[in-house]
Parts: C-alpha cells; sequence; structure tokens
C-alpha cells in the first residue's frame, strides 16, 4: 500500500453479516447492491467490459447499437458495452452515468467489497478499483459476523489453489473468485466437533465442486 493510500480515510463497509446476505440476494438477481460509493467512479474508469443480457431490453434500449458487440461463448444476444481509448464506460457523462436509471444489470450488481470481504486485492490492472477496495472496513458485531467472514475467506483460499475448479479456468480473475467464494462459502461452514459452535470447515473437494456446478434445469 502506498503513503497516499496509506493516509486515505477508511470507508465504512457495514456489518459483514448483513452485507452478505444482501449481496447473496443481489448475486441471485433479487436485489441490487446498495454501495455507498459517494462519486466514486472507478468500476466505470477501469478498462472493464460490462455483460448485458437479451433481456434487459430497458438498457439496451438506451444504449447506442455501435457501442455493443457479441460475448464471446455466450449464446446469441448476450452483448459486452466496452470502454473508450481512457478505459472509461462510453455511458459515463462529466463524472456521472448517464443511463444511471437504465443501467445494465451487470452494473445494478456490482460491489467491490468482495475484494475484501474474500480478502482479495483485485486483478492487478484495475489500479483505481483495488484502491478503493483496499479502504473498505467491515464490523463485526456479532461472532456470526466474524465465521461468515472466515468462511468466504476460506471458500476464496481454496478456489485459489485449485483454478481449474473455478468454471474449467486456470485463469479466471479476481473478481470471479471473489464472488464464487461469497456463493459457495456456506460449504465452508460446519460445526466443531469439542463445542458443537459454529466453526469453519474443510470440506471434502467433491462437495466444492457441487456447490459449484451449474443448476440443472430451468
Amino acid at each position: 500500500m502506498t503513503a497516499e493510500e496509506s493516509a486515505q480515510s477508511a470507508l465504512a463497509a457495514g456489518d459483514f453479516s448483513m452485507w452478505l446476505t444482501a449481496m447473496q440476494g443481489a448475486l441471485r438477481g433479487e436485489n441490487g447492491s446498495d454501495v455507498p460509493c459517494d462519486g466514486c467512479t472507478a468500476c466505470c474508469t477501469s478498462s472493464q467490459f460490462v455483460h448485458i443480457e437479451p433481456d434487459e431490453i430497458d438498457t439496451l434500449s438506451h444504449i447506442p447499437a455501435e457501442l455493443l458487440f457479441a460475448a464471446p461463448l455466450l449464446p446469441p444476444g448476450h452483448v459486452l458495452l466496452g470502454y473508450d481509448e481512457r478505459g472509461h464506460c462510453p455511458m459515463l457523462k462529466a463524472g456521472r452515468c448517464s443511463i444511471y436509471d437504465h443501467r445494465p444489470r451487470t452494473c445494478r450488481t456490482y460491489d467491490c467489497r468482495v475484494f475484501p470481504a474474500a480478502g482479495i486485492d483485485g486483478d492487478e490492472d484495475k489500479v483505481q478499483i483495488r484502491r478503493r477496495a483496499r479502504r473498505w472496513e467491515f464490523a463485526f458485531p456479532t461472532f456470526t459476523d466474524r465465521i461468515e467472514h472466515e468462511a468466504v475467506r476460506a471458500a476464496a483460499d481454496f478456489l485459489a489453489r485449485d483454478r481449474e475448479l473455478v468454471h474449467g479456468s486456470p485463469g479466471a480473475n479476481q473478481t470471479e473468485l471473489a464472488v464464487l467464494a461469497i456463493e459457495i462459502h456456506t460449504v465452508f461452514l460446519g460445526r466443531d466437533e469439542d463445542t458443537g459452535e459454529a466453526a469453519v470447515i474443510a470440506p471434502n473437494p467433491d462437495a466444492v465442486r457441487a456447490a459449484l456446478a451449474p443448476p440443472i434445469g430451468p
């Protein structure tokens, strides 16, 4: 961490378990992420491709077609919104999202707090996001907050050691690792054999593979 980063004040990320529950809902598509960005546009200015799904009709109607291109390896209709020569989202105007009320689902669920939650520093080429993420500090008012945080980090460590489990891709990025750790962290929760209290466990690798497997059927 640089001296400049050290001088910046910490940002309150909220109570961990409350945030985790909301984040899981966002990943399931039940709600968006309520991130206290306070003017930060790091995720909009870090050369990121934004995935837009075919059912996002309202979003697609507010983005010029020439800014979109087919998403590789995904079914027809899935598109990506790229970035300009500065690495900025082309829908960012005067430091603000010009289609905020119509923004893609990817943007609605993005939350850089996934990085400190999983103990991951973020992708090396996303410098602004890394700096922002390092400033978040979660609160742990209960034992549950702490044990769930430990479980998410244990899941992230497991996935980092075995990248082939991450969609079969050893080159999976840090964002994907952090999100997957949140999605499967319950596999790393169990009970202490002596005390019966909740504890982080080392699960059977097959249980992790099952948790990572895509759902079958509708």
